[in-house]
């Protein structure tokens, strides 16, 4: 039972986490926001913890990982569009997020608290800083 109630929490975490950073992307008009940044950071928390609760001394659960990141660019890139009109590319910053929001999923999936809530906070920092053209 005690496995469960950390496992909640966990998610919960993720939930507020990729949530923060879903948050400034929905603020800011970008195409994925909110939503999608939570399911994603609870989606790699929740395959961490099914890999280390769920097959323990069965698999290795750092392959969850390397598919977490292998499968996530497929989203970020999702994220990404050349504008040939107008000649530049958009997305990347959404991309990144994205990308960088798995990661905060995976470290909390594995217990690294700390270490999930400096980055959301570096993450948001780097956000704020004005995009020059």
């Amino acid at each position: 039972m005690a496995d469960e109630i950390v496992m909640a929490l966990r998610l919960l975490l993720a939930a507020v986490l990729g949530g923060l950073i879903g948050l400034q992307r929905e603020k800011t008009g970008k195409p994925a926001g909110l939503r999608t940044h939570m399911l994603i950071c609870m989606g790699a928390t929740i395959f961490t913890l099914v890999s280390i609760y769920g097959f323990s001394g069965m698999v290795d659960p750092s392959r969850v990982a390397a598919g977490v990141v292998t499968g996530i660019g497929f989203i970020g890139a999702g994220a990404i569009i050349f504008r040939t009109r107008e000649g530049y590319v958009s997305g990347l910053t959404t991309a990144a997020t994205i990308w960088v929001v798995a990661g905060i999923g995976l470290a909390v999936g594995s217990g690294l608290y700390l270490a999930s809530a400096i980055i959301t906070a570096i993450v948001l920092i780097v956000l704020l800083i004005p995009h020059i053209k």
